[in-house]
């Protein structure tokens, strides 16, 4: 019978950009949960639908909403804007069980997740670049 110590060294090492990709998206699930979604800057002018959203105390949007949200900052990762330009003109999340004022929640928190994964490429110049943002959105799973 091995001892603890035993099966920790038998165990193989986990490359460390595998660990980041793994940590960030367990820091994104854990705040994605912890509703309102924290946002350190709000242009007025654009984000004045979102402000609701925001606000201490506000609903925490269906679990649909994050699905779909992660649909679409993978294509914003990909650059897939055909994608995204044809889910919004044809209002496909309503297929996903979404309604119309889901719509702002949804438009949130896929930008959100993009700006979280860019800085999180902006931190670690060169090292984590789209492929990997959209490793992390692998990892992700919403309840």
């Amino acid at each position: 019978m091995s001892t603890r110590w035993e099966r920790l060294l038998e165990q193989k090492p986990i490359p460390l950009l595998a660990h980041l990709l793994d940590e960030a998206a367990r820091l994104l699930r854990s705040e994605l949960q912890a509703w309102p979604l924290s946002v350190q800057e709000l242009d007025l002018a654009t984000g004045r639908g979102f402000a609701e959203l925001l606000t201490v105390g506000s609903a925490r949007p269906a679990d649909a909403v994050f699905r779909e949200a992660l649909r679409l900052a993978r294509w914003d990762l990909e650059r897939a804007t055909d994608a995204v330009d044809d889910y919004f003109r044809n209002r496909r999340y309503l297929e996903a069980g979404l309604t119309e004022p889901d719509r702002p929640a949804l438009l949130l928190v896929s930008r959100w997740l993009v700006e979280r994964l860019l800085s999180l490429g902006e931190a670690s110049p060169g090292r984590v670049r789209r492929k990997e943002m959209m490793a992390v959105l692998d990892r992700l799973t919403i309840a």
